[in-house]
């Protein structure tokens, strides 16, 4: 295991020096396109009906180019990835390969599929926006926190030590609410809660085209707002010092939160994000479409060629050698980043 960790470290720089991808530590999956939930913040759920999902012959073509980068950890995202019938199929096919599966999921049929998930999943994700009231008003979905909170429950009670964490979307409809949201957290037993702004710029999560003023300004904290912000991540900061481990970002992070509201308004630059995506993970969509990061074009399709072979045309090398020489306005704003050195090993 430690040469095979040595090996994967020396690809992992190798790619990093060369734009071209020798490691892919991390694959992010959507199984199904359409989502369970209609949240305000996202246009996912407007395009239901015209239903894509991967399949096992996509996952099966898949596992020549995971073999042949070493990826450790396969993120299944969505959509809500449940709602993919043969979602579980999916994950046995990955399983015997040393990749560890974490699954996005809005939490709805969590209760259902409980006993699929503790054999085939190593971690769940939940989406959580807010106190009960406030989570369902959010999702468009009566009764989406009790959902969530029984599955949660049902989950433990098979495995005691299952690995459950949140992410949280914070926004114009929620703020105010931030320590609520951890409260609500910690009373489910979630283990840690991460926090991001909302995305109002980018054409991901469904959206035909980049929101504008009117769209926007449902979730985008407005600059009157901003001092009531500022304060409510004073109160997260305080919390995340008094439960350590609880709240997933930094200090610096947190307020880093304020600064991407205040930057639309010039107060300040959109805060620095150091990120290589592009270069230890790419995103799959249901259609099959291979993208670098949840914002930028797609690249080609695993239904034409290879992933390993589409990650390393001539335009997705050019790609990434731009975009690590200079500014790129997506990266900019862009709202979450991952930055994962050589060294990590994530199985």
């Amino acid at each position: 295991m430690q040469l095979k960790n040595i090996y994967h470290t020396v690809q992992r720089v190798r790619t990093l020096e060369t734009d071209r991808i020798h490691a892919l530590p991390i694959a992010i999956l959507m199984p199904h396109s359409a989502c369970n939930c209609r949240c305000v913040m996202c246009d996912i759920w407007k395009d239901n009906k015209n239903l894509k999902q991967l399949t096992e012959t996509d996952i099966s073509d898949l596992l020549a180019t995971f073999k042949k980068l070493g990826t450790q950890q396969v993120v299944m995202s969505g959509g809500e990835a449940l709602l993919n019938p043969h979602f579980f199929k999916l994950c046995e096919l990955l399983r015997p390969h040393n990749i560890k599966i974490v699954l996005l999921t809005t939490g709805l049929s969590i209760r259902k599929h409980a006993y699929d998930i503790v054999k085939y999943v190593d971690e769940v994700i939940v989406s959580l926006d807010g106190d009960e009231q406030l989570h369902d008003q959010i999702r468009n979905v009566p009764g989406a926190f009790r959902k969530m909170r029984e599955g949660i429950a049902f989950l433990k009670s098979l495995k005691p030590d299952f690995k459950i964490t949140a992410r949280s979307v914070v926004h114009r409809l929620n703020f105010r609410k931030w320590p609520d949201i951890i409260q609500a957290a910690r009373s489910m037993g979630i283990q840690q809660i991460s926090f991001l702004p909302a995305d109002v710029t980018s054409h991901a999560f469904n959206r035909q085209m980049a929101w504008e003023t009117p769209r926007q300004d449902e979730v985008l904290i407005q600059e009157n707002e901003l001092p009531e912000l500022i304060k409510a991540v004073n109160k997260v900061v305080i919390i995340s010092r008094r439960h350590p481990g609880l709240v997933a970002e930094s200090d610096e992070k947190l307020y880093n939160i304020y600064r991407y509201y205040a930057a639309f308004y010039g107060l300040n630059p959109f805060p620095f994000k150091k990120c290589n995506a592009p270069w230890v993970s790419t995103v799959i969509e249901a259609d099959g479409s291979v993208k670098p990061c949840f914002f930028h074009e797609s690249m080609g399709n695993i239904r034409d060629k290879s992933l390993n072979e589409i990650l390393n045309t001539p335009e997705a090398i050019a790609f990434r050698k731009i975009l690590k020489e200079g500014q790129n306005d997506t990266c900019a704003r862009c709202v979450c980043s991952l930055n994962l050195p050589p060294t990590a090993h994530l199985n």
